[in-house]
């Protein structure tokens, strides 16, 4: 993994801090990547997960451990399904950053259409309805309760996404993207009023729950909280239709076809779920797709920047197509 893991050091704090102690200790990757890095731990008869920033350089602001771990713990015993958090380090000696220890969940993460080969009609239907009970729970959150009432600002979460993916966009741009640029004057002149400040989670799809593999009609939790904070409950909902489904919108990653197979609701059906659910007014929701596909495209021409000041090999597709489906799909339903 790197040459600042030690193994020893982990094993000494999970027994000094967890009492997890036993004469076996096993160490995996289980995801990674540009992400936060996941580790699987069995010990003293225990599995479970250590959760730390990339190996290499990373930002701290980008991957607060800190803030992760606090959402998992905040949100135990509420109706949100989230692993039980046990422990926080921020010590980086010990294995080269800071990391959080959680519980080792077992089911199906539905990464593609294939996770969910065995699965029917109607057990994917119930994965449908019940992705969007959870967030709806999410945005039910009592702030104050559980203890995120300071988890972020309380109002002016669009203008600030507005103003961050713009500047990030202006960072990275290495040619004219007109669409992309299109995209980034409509949403800033149609920005509509927050309507409420809850809990979110800022990248929930179905490539980030766990379903119950013996029912996957049942998420048994929520993972990669990473990007939450305190903002538009909407903004979660567009997020969701981006990745949802392949039939009309652009494709962007495979878990988007996992929404394709039967019984899975469509996009308009699952925001009538989410409205009826939540009890919220989704009227305006095609902003929110196209805050998220602008998001979506500024991430992408940032990796194509990156490579390139990198010297690495850059791919031919820019972030122009999502920005181009935006603008048609506002286009037509103004």
């Amino acid at each position: 993994m790197s040459d600042d893991f030690d193994t020893d050091r982990l094993r000494a704090w999970l027994r000094q801090n967890l009492g997890v102690d036993g004469e076996s200790f096993a160490v995996d990757v289980i995801s990674g990547g540009r992400s936060n890095l996941t580790l699987g731990v069995e010990a003293g008869g225990r599995r479970l997960v250590v959760r730390r920033p990339p190996i290499g350089r990373f930002l701290p602001t980008a991957h607060d451990m800190s803030r992760e771990y606090r959402v998992y713990h905040a949100l135990q015993g509420t109706g949100v399904p989230v692993p039980e958090a046990f422990g926080l380090c921020v010590d980086q000696s010990v294995i080269g950053a800071p990391f959080y220890v959680m519980e080792r969940m077992d089911g199906i993460v539905p990464h593609g259409p294939t996770d969910l080969a065995a699965a029917d009609a109607a057990s994917n239907s119930r994965t449908g309805a019940h992705f969007i009970e959870v967030l709806a729970a999410i945005h039910r959150v009592d702030l104050d309760a559980v203890g995120l009432g300071d988890f972020g600002k309380p109002t002016g979460y669009l203008e600030r996404q507005l103003n961050r993916w713009t500047d990030q966009w202006e960072r990275s741009k290495h040619s004219d993207e007109p669409a992309i640029d299109a995209l980034a004057q409509h949403l800033r002149k149609t920005r509509p009023e927050q309507p409420a400040t809850t809990l979110v989670h800022g990248d929930y799809r179905l490539g980030n729950v766990m379903l119950d593999a013996n029912d996957t009609g049942r998420i048994i939790a929520v993972f990669d909280w990473e990007m939450s904070t305190l903002g538009d409950p909407l903004s979660d909902l567009g997020y969701t239709l981006l990745w949802w489904g392949t039939s009309d919108r652009v494709p962007v990653h495979p878990s988007q076809a996992v929404a394709d197979l039967p019984g899975f609701p469509s996009a308009p059906e699952l925001v009538d779920l989410y409205a009826a659910t939540a009890a919220r007014d989704v009227s305006g929701i095609d902003w929110y797709v196209a805050l998220a596909a602008f998001k979506l495209a500024v991430i992408h021409e940032g990796q194509r920047a990156t490579r390139r000041r990198a010297g690495q090999p850059v791919d031919d597709t820019p972030g122009q197509p999502v920005a181009e489906w935006a603008l048609e799909m506002v286009a037509s339903g103004s």
